[in-house]
């Protein structure tokens, strides 16, 4: 079932939405060329890239297809579609493979962690404008909260799913190191600085 849209604000909620989740592709598709260390979920679909051979095996494309993936585990848990949802879904798996496709890996140690932060910071603005449009979680989100209403909390739910995506990745061939590290730590607060002028009023 899709949440309903209202309230007066609409365009700027869903302008707000568009441009966080190009920002938000952005930021990842930075972290990946960086070769530091991705954010989990990113471990993940870089190791599946990697497995399959083909064009179409594109870090990007498996972002997609394993967004979908997750929203099939949300009927069970009787989640609502936002338009957002769908959205997150699609674009930001597009806009990595756009980036990662024109930037390419710096060529000093300080580039590259200059693309890690970048990165970082970028999605914590993507993640703040996105979530705070209000149109509806992301899939990956709307698992974690869907399983913690079922009872356990939301940090342990978040890091037990982050903690296999990654573990899976990493067995698969996806990046993980101290780029890893760093996101994991610096993202929360991020996304909370975010979120707190990116919230569109009610």
């Amino acid at each position: 079932m899709f949440q309903p849209i209202r309230g007066s604000r609409l365009v700027r909620r869903f302008t707000q939405l568009i441009v966080g989740l190009v920002v938000f592709g952005a930021g990842v598709a930075l972290i990946i060329q960086s070769r530091l260390g991705n954010p989990p979920w990113d471990v993940l679909h870089q190791g599946l890239a990697r497995q399959f051979d083909g064009g179409w095996s594109t870090v990007g494309n498996w972002t997609i297809i394993m967004s979908f993936v997750v929203l099939l585990a949300w009927i069970p848990l009787r989640q609502r579609l936002g338009i957002g949802t769908l959205l997150n879904a699609i674009i930001i798996g597009l806009v990595m493979d756009v980036v990662i496709a024109r930037v390419s890996t710096g060529a000093a140690v300080w580039e590259r962690f200059a693309q890690l932060g970048i990165g970082t910071v970028l999605i914590g603005i993507g993640s703040g404008a996105y979530i705070g449009a209000r149109l509806g979680p992301g899939p990956r989100d709307g698992l974690m909260t869907g399983i913690s209403s079922l009872g356990p909390q939301i940090w342990t739910t978040r890091l037990s799913i982050e903690a296999s995506a990654l573990l899976i990745g990493w067995m698969l061939g996806g990046t993980f190191g101290v780029g890893t590290v760093i996101f994991v730590l610096a993202i929360g607060p991020l996304v909370q600085l975010f979120l707190t002028h990116l919230t569109v009023p009610e």
